[in-house]
Formats: C-alpha cells, structure tokens, sequence
C-alpha cells in the first residue's frame, strides 16, 4: 500500500515531519516498508535558461548552447533537436548520477566532437519523469534559474510504501491510516464529511442479485450526460506518485477512491448495456477483461450478467465489452460487497491480481457501501459534469458486527498496562469504536473493523495505540537445553560466496586482524589511533585496512617454496577508524600471475579474473550483477589503468577489483603481477519482503529468432566500455535482449585519445519477426542513445 505525505495531510491535520509519520505508523503496527522521496533523487538538479543556441561546428546533429546556471554560465553540447534559445530546460552539473540513463557524468568537462561540455541538459527519460525521450523537457519560462528541480515540478512530496496484515483490510485506504495516526497523537482527522446526494430521476437500469450469500448487497445509480477525458492534474499527479498510470477521468476516480476509502468500484457504459444487471454464479462463460485477458466464469464464480452474457468477475475484474472510453455519455455505478471467500477463491483458480480483488478478498467496509456511492457520484459530477438518478439497493446491507461485552481489567491482566478508564475510552473511540460504561463495558464495532471479535482484541487495541514500547520488558524463564543461534541474512550470503569463490579455486584462508603499520599506510591504513597498545609481534601492530595484504604476502611465501599461481580469499573485518561503526566486513581475494605449463595451454589470469571473481560472489550474495555500474576505485593501491569498481548509484560501493598497483607490490616484496578483488557484503540491499504465494510466474519464450547487430563506435580514451553497453541497452528494452563488448581498437583510422568500441546487440521479437524497417528504427535508437553518452558511429 502506497501513499504520498501530502494525501495523508487531506484527512490529517498535523505538522509531523515525514520521519515522525514513519515513526507513529511503525509503533502503531503498520509496518513500513520504504520511503521513497523524489526530491532526494533530483538533488542534483536544477532550472537553468538556455541563452544561445548554435550548431556544432563538427556535427550535424549536435548544438552548441550557452545555458546560465546556478554554477554560472555553461557550453553544454546537446543532441536534442527542440534545443533553442530562451528555453527553460532541468540542468544536470558536472558528476550528477543521471537515473533515467543509469550513469553518472564525468566531474571535468569533456570534450565532444572538439568542444568542452559542461554538464548536461536532460529529458523527462533520463531523470525517470516519464517516456519522453525525443528531446530535452521544456520547463515552464515563469521558473526562476536555479530553482531546484524538484520543488520546479512539485516532486518533494514522500512516498510511503507500507505492508497491510491480513487482518486490517481498512488500512487499505489513506483515511484509516489518518485515523490510527490520529489516535496515537500525532494530528486530528479532517475527512469531510460525505453528503447524501439525491437523484433527479428513477434508475432507468434495473439490478438484482440471485445469489446473496456471495453478493448480498449490490447498489447501482446512473449518472447521465457525463464527459469522459483526461482528469484534473491533481488527481492525475496523486495516481501518478504511487505508480498508477492515469488512464481517464472515470476510471482515474475509481482508481482514488480505491486508495482513499478502501472502497473498490466499477463503472459501466449504459449505451454497452443490454436490459438490466443480475448477479449470479457463473456457467463456464469466457470474456474479455480489462486487463486484455480471457476469463471463464466457473459456477464458484460470482458473473456480473445482462441479456447480452457475462460482463465481468464480481470484485476482481471488469469485462471490456461495458468498459467507459472517451465517448461515454451514460454511465451506471457498481458499489457492492462480495463474499471475501468466493473473492479469494476465484481469484486464485483464475491468478488474477488487481486492486479490487486485493481489498475484497479481505473485506471491505459493509458501511460505506452508501457513503462510498455518494463519494464516487460527487467526484463524476465535479469532474465529468452529468445528472444523477436515484440509487437502487439491490439485497441487503449486511449488518454491522455484534457489539462486544468488555472486562477493562483484561488490559492489565494480559500487558500489565495500568491506564485509566478515560483514556481506554478515549483510545477506542478515537479508532471509530463506541463505547458504553458498566461493570462490563458494552462496545460498539464499527462496520470496518471486523476483525475485533472479543476482549483481547480491544486490549490488543489499547496496547497497541498506548504504544507496544511502553509495556514494561520482563524477561522469559530460560528454557532447558541447548539451543542454536539463527544465522543472519549477512551470515547466509557469505556462506554462499564462500562457496562460490571456492568452486571457482580459491583456497579459503583464515588470517590476522593486525599487520605492520607501515603495510598498513600502503593501503590507505595506518594512522597513528590504529597502532596496538599491546601487539602480539612487532609486524603486527597496527589495525587492517583491507584483507588483502595477508593474502598477497601468503601468495608470495607459497610462490617461494614453489607453489606458483596462489589463488586466496578471505572473509573478515576490517578497520577504517577506532569507532564500532568504523569496523566493516570484507570478502577478500586475490590471484597471482604466474605462468603455468598446461596441455590446454596458457590460461591468462588478468584483472578481469579478479572482475568475475567479485561478479560471482556478489551474484551468489544475491545482488543483481546486470545493474552494477562501472566506475575507477578510489585507492591508490589499485592500477590506474588496470582497475575497477562495481557499485548500486553514486554512493553504494559493492566491490573493488583489478590489479595492484606495482609501487604496493615492490613495497611488499611481491615479485609478479597480482590481482585482487574486495567485495562489501554489507552493502547489498536486503531483498524485499514478497508475499508467499505457490503459484509460479509464467514461462515466457518467444517463438521467432533473434536478431544479431553489429556497431562500432567511436568514443573519448576515458569513456568505459560499461557506459557504452547500459546505453544501448537502455535504447529499446523491449526487444534488447543483451549488449556484449567483441573488439576494442585504437590505431590506425582512429584519432589520437580515441578509441572504437565493437557492440554485438541481440534484438529478441515477441509477437513477430522483425521487418527491415523495425531493426533500422531500432537500430537509429541505439545510435541516438549511445550518442547522449559520448559515442559515435564509426564511418
């Protein structure tokens, strides 16, 4: 369940801070899973105004623009063809990480094509803002030059993305989390009120519902003369921050009040509609849905019927031949209640998933089924416009749920809470419960808590909102015997590198935490606060820096007494500073260079070894290697030419590897080459929590051929190969199956400080075999993105 800060704020009056929000939900018992802010990710940019705007005088396609920053005045070369004068465009300086592409700009300028560029000018793609990709987002000119980004587009607005329990269906609506905050203190609830709005004519459709043990209540209204279109921005931005794609006004409306209210509806085009609606079980009937899929309607399943057949699954999906479009006129409203057990059961023969089926399966408020109508009916009239017909309820309404007889001495009996009458009061009424004092305290359940069925269930209530972290903590009578610690997340993950790394024949090794200072400084270590009062040998006297430095010196003794080729790793900590969180864990390995005598020949051992060393240990670890990014390692004791960092963003550092540098090995007494690798395992990102299901996804393989395309590009001496590769991928994801570096050349033909990149580009189809035109449109995409990051196609 996702919500914005700025949605909670329209049924909460409070000035918490977005942490302190998180803070109440999480001792209120609603897990929160991620907090996701826009504006933290467009930091980096900013409204900047493009003065002048000038052809390249070395390519056809590029343009020379004078653009004024916040950084002052910047040449910025652009390929975009809508570049101009007097536009207002978003600025990206010199080092930004651009989200969109997946790559970070250089922190100097670089020249293209002969001229130095200074930063870049981004499309609505490249910072994730939307599909736009063909030119450069033209911002709105009343925008101040260096005006955060950000704040530019009112994207400062966090995302809260939370885990709903089973048990607490209303928590699927942005004004019962509202209410649960409001009951812990952290602001009043100002939901208006919602008023009863009267039709002007009879309902000209008539319903009714033949089975009222799996629909017992459906309640219909026409709303004619309604203009369907877009819908307003603020509704649109709303759908938009929670990763809803607006679509209409109609089905943008359902689409809130499904997130505001926890109250699925559906809309149906009267015009579509053949004689009245009728609810029943289904007779193996197959539709079309709105999802673009094929159902058939069992008899355990509820069917939404008219003359015509079946129209759609009651409470999980809609059927396409009813659907509104842009030309409806007439449209009749659907709020009802389903069977959550039919709903569940339905949906998991069938492996649907929406929205609908996801609030009805749990149980949705049997008293906002009227409230919910006048909602829905309200925002089409504001809206669309249009005149409503009166509401015909077909069924019944279920009943609210048995009130609960109440011991308030349960809630010290069972927590050990001693809090008084008025405020057990207070807290049960503030969450919507009514409360009737006696000896036995008679409670009233509102219709959106079914869940509450017994006196714990208040208590577990009071406590909960009293807050768990004031029970007094009392520790459990130890039991007999022996028992294991469970093994942590980080602890599972080295157990498989160290795995990995050793089918890979590596030796695992088992080394000190202490080396000589002065081993220690090559290393970036060896600061005075490290050195041992006490040490155990002169040459260990100081804390580690890296793993690496006992693993090369153990190479070197095994290279001494004749064991060449000493291929090592190890798991340990090690030491950036004298405070606990200084103390890191590393996965350290590394490989001499020796040549060996082998019948199938000379295997080279190079920096890319140490590459796929720290590729498979991460990837056993769990990360997603095909998203790494490719950077230069900061410490001095890597290669300069030779070396590389494998990281998640500008700042998460997964690995180092590469060889060593020469000046580090002759320091130590190495006599060969050596390459290494260390990787953070600590710096994985722990996967995210899935809901357990057993059905498996669907096997997806195409039935046509892929296609193979060659390119060569021509790109700066300091461009990585990696920079090249993600920006062919990213030019079409959908038939790009892989990008794969074959030749890398500098010579002849090719200007000095350049250098020509050979990419082998797989075009996968999935509905037919590629035409000429479809591969050459690909193909004028890949070039055109490979151009944004410094390449050219070579002639």
């Amino acid at each position: 369940m996702k919500f914005t800060l700025s949605w909670l704020k329209t049924h909460l009056e409070t000035e918490a801070t977005i942490d302190e929000v998180v803070e109440a939900m999480t001792l209120a018992g609603l897990e929160v899973e991620e907090v996701e802010n826009p504006a933290e990710k467009l930091a980096a940019f900013s409204v900047a105004k493009v003065l002048t705007a000038e052809k390249h005088p070395d390519a056809d396609k590029l343009k020379l623009c004078t653009v004024e920053t916040r950084d002052g005045v910047k040449t910025i070369v652009c390929g975009a063809p809508n570049a101009r004068a007097d536009m207002t465009v978003a600025y990206a300086p010199m080092g930004a990480y651009i989200p969109g592409a997946d790559f970070s700009l250089d922190k100097k300028p670089r020249k293209i094509r002969g001229v130095e560029s200074s930063g870049m000018m981004c499309s609505g793609s490249e910072l994730d803002l939307g599909e736009d990709s063909d030119g450069i987002m033209d911002l709105d000119s009343a925008l101040e030059m260096g005006t955060p980004l950000a704040d530019a587009l009112g994207l400062n607005d966090p995302v809260i993305d939370f885990e709903v329990t089973p048990n607490r269906p209303d928590w699927l609506g942005v004004d019962s989390i509202a209410r649960d905050l409001a009951a812990v203190g952290l602001g009043k609830v100002i939901t208006k009120p919602i008023k009863n709005i009267k039709g002007n004519f009879s309902c000209p459709v008539e319903i009714k519902t033949d089975v009222p043990e799996a629909c017992p209540a459906f309640i219909g209204r026409v709303i004619k003369g309604v203009k369907n279109g877009p819908s307003p921005q603020w509704l649109q931005d709303q759908l938009k921050a929670i990763g809803l794609r607006p679509i209409s006004a109609l089905v943008d409306i359902t689409n809130f009040i499904t997130y505001d209210r926890a109250r699925p509806l559906h809309f149906y085009d009267v015009a579509k509609l053949k004689g009245g609606i009728t609810v029943r079980m289904g007779q193996d009937e197959e539709f079309e849905a709105l999802d673009d899929k094929s159902y058939k309607a069992a008899s355990d399943d509820v069917a939404i019927c008219n003359e015509s057949g079946i129209l759609g699954l009651g409470g999980i999906v809609g059927g396409e031949s009813t659907g509104c479009d842009d030309v409806t006129t007439d449209i009749l409203i659907e709020c009802a209640y389903f069977d959550p057990l039919t709903i569940r059961r339905t949906a998991k023969r069938l492996s649907v998933n929406s929205d609908a089926k996801y609030r009805f399966e749990r149980g949705v408020d049997t008293g906002f089924l009227l409230g919910g109508m006048d909602l829905a009916t309200k925002m089409v009239l504001d809206i669309c416009g249009g005149e409503p017909s009166e509401v015909v309820v077909a069924g019944d309404i279920p009943a609210p749920p048995a009130a609960i007889e109440f011991d308030p001495m349960q809630v010290v009996r069972l927590t050990s809470l001693k809090l008084g009458d008025d405020e057990m009061s207070r807290i049960l009424e503030a969450l919507g419960f009514t409360v009737e004092h006696g000896p036995l305290w008679t409670v009233g359940v509102p219709t959106w808590r079914r869940d509450c069925t017994e006196g714990a269930d208040l208590v577990e209530e009071i406590a909960r909102i009293h807050g768990y972290h004031n029970l007094e903590a009392v520790s459990l009578p130890p039991l007999p015997g022996r028992r294991e610690p469970t093994a942590t997340l980080t602890q599972n993950r080295t157990r498989l590198a160290r795995r990995a790394l050793a089918s890979r024949g590596l030796s695992e090794a088992i080394t000190w935490s202490f080396v000589l200072q002065d081993h220690a400084k090559l290393f970036g270590g060896g600061e005075d606060k490290m050195l041992l009062d006490n040490p155990i040998s002169s040459d260990l006297n100081c804390m580690r820096p890296t793993a690496l430095i006992h693993l090369i010196l153990a190479g070197q003794r095994n290279a001494d007494k004749g064991y060449p080729r000493a291929a090592q790793f190890e798991l340990g900590p090690i030491y950036r500073g004298t405070e606990p969180n200084d103390q890191a864990l590393a996965l350290a390995g590394m490989r001499r260079t020796e040549t060996e005598r082998h019948w199938a020949g000379e295997c080279p051992v190079d920096a890319l070894s140490a590459k796929a060393d720290a590729l498979a240990a991460l990837e056993a670890m769990g990360a997603n290697i095909s998203n790494l990014q490719m950077s230069k390692p900061t410490g001095d004791y890597w290669h300069p030419g030779r070396s590389g960092r494998l990281q998640m963003g500008p700042k998460n550092i997964l690995a180092d590897f590469g060889e060593l540098h020469p000046r580090v090995l002759k320091a130590l007494g190495i006599e060969d080459r050596v390459v290494a690798f260390e990787v953070w395992p600590e710096n994985i990102p722990a996967p995210k929590k899935k809901k357990a299901s057993k059905a498996k996804s669907a096997l997806v393989l195409s039935d046509f051929m892929p296609v193979h395309r060659d390119f060569a590009f021509i790109v700066a001496e300091d461009i990585q190969a990696g920079t090249i590769l993600k920006a062919a991928q990213g030019a079409d994801k959908q038939l790009i199956s892989d990008v794969s570096l074959f030749d890398v050349y500098q010579g002849k033909g090719v200007e000095e400080g350049q250098k020509s990149l050979a990419i082998d580009v797989t075009l996968s189809p999935k509905d037919a075999t590629l035409t000429d035109k479809d591969i050459e449109t690909v193909s004028d995409k890949i070039i055109a993105s490979v151009m944004k990051v410094g390449g050219r196609l070579r002639s």
